[in-house]
């Protein structure tokens, strides 16, 4: 595989990939002990977080990619990314949101070099039109590189989408970089329209790109509460000292995310728009979306007998036959210790109902 360098030279260009989450919302095959990241809920051989890893190998070697992830999920990390030294998987104590994990990764990479340009990227979202994302990405990293700015991908929208936040971006700085007006709030579906219709708007996909002396000075500015509890190990990131340290202080920091912190608040904020072939995968519905469907509008995974059964999302376990009929619109997850079967349209109670029956019944959580 050839490495492509850039204006700032690739050395300097780093991945950090987000991998903490629970992915709540995909259960039952995404569980505490194993979040979806680690799974191919495509059916393609490959793991989630495993796909995200390869893609990143376009634009930097594999030395310069950084997991973030909950201390307990380190040695699947390493399982599924065994071309990655223990070094490099940054353990979370416990589930701050993404702010206070920026602020950690950044710090971390300054210790390491102090003209780190780096992407963060969640590890479990899907990108059909990797070329022209990979392009993208270099744009923004060219443009980080010389310039004090904090950019995001915004994400071409193809629906009025009420599940995403927005951004609301202005005329082009340079290319195809546009300052950012705001970010907006999840919109109820008349306001999304306004979004879809307006050709002002993109999805806020959570994929962002700056140099650690940007974001740091944005923290600095922005959400010093944070940065005064992280840099108080300064001495330690990049030493054995540094998990000690990262277990003791993590824990106080505040829990927000990286888009209330920052992104909200700072001034310097800048997106290029961008249709990659994107997906989240978010929740069963998403995935349902995202795969091709048969004659009736079913995705089946699995052996099925599917009669007068039209729009489902259908998945069971291997070597089990499954025999349905008259079901319309819903949600089928048979896990083997678990059969989940729940209305597509009320798929977002399902977070909900695992918050509800996790502290009875653990074992299946």
């Amino acid at each position: 595989m050839i490495l492509e360098d850039s204006i700032m030279g690739k050395n300097n260009t780093y991945v950090a990939i987000m991998a903490g989450g629970v992915g709540s919302r995909f259960w039952p095959a995404s569980r505490d002990s194993y979040p979806k990241q680690f799974l191919d809920i495509l059916g393609v051989g490959k793991s989630l977080i495993r796909l995200t890893f390869e893609r990143f190998l376009n634009l930097c070697p594999a030395e310069n990619i950084l997991i973030v992830t909950n201390k307990k999920y380190r040695s699947l990390v390493k399982e599924h990314l065994p071309e990655l030294e223990f070094s490099q998987i940054l353990c979370e104590p416990s589930m701050n949101n993404t702010a206070p994990c920026v602020a950690y990764t950044a710090l971390r990479l300054k210790a390491m070099n102090e003209d780190a340009n780096f992407i963060v990227a969640p590890s479990d979202h899907v990108i059909l039109k990797e070329n022209v994302f990979l392009d993208k990405l270099r744009t923004a990293l060219d443009y980080t590189a010389k310039n004090n700015a904090l950019v995001t991908l915004g994400i071409t929208p193809t629906r009025p989408d009420t599940g995403y936040g927005y951004i609301n971006f202005g005329n082009a700085v340079e290319g195809e970089v546009h300052k950012v007006k705001r970010f907006m709030e999840k919109p109820n579906l008349d306001k999304a329209k306004e979004f879809l219709e307006s050709g002002d708007y993109l999805w806020n996909g959570g994929i962002f790109i700056w140099n650690v002396n940007s974001i740091l000075d944005s923290f600095r500015k922005n959400a010093p509460d944070i940065l005064d509890i992280l840099e108080k190990g300064n001495q330690y990131y990049n030493t054995f000292q540094e998990q000690d340290f990262i277990n003791e202080a993590y824990p106080t920091t505040p829990k927000i995310s990286v888009d209330y912190a920052i992104m909200e608040n700072a001034d310097n904020i800048y997106t290029i728009p961008s249709d990659i072939g994107w997906s989240d995968l978010g929740t069963w519905n998403s995935l349902y979306s995202y795969r091709d469907k048969d004659e009736n509008g079913n995705v089946i995974t699995g052996k099925v007998i599917a009669e007068e059964t039209k729009d489902c999302f259908i998945r069971t376990k291997e070597g089990k036959l499954t025999l349905i009929k008259g079901l319309e619109d819903f949600i089928v997850v048979d896990e083997g210790d678990i059969l989940m079967i729940y209305p597509k349209k009320l798929e977002q109670e399902i977070k909900g109902v695992v918050g509800v029956y996790k502290k009875d019944l653990p074992e299946f959580f």
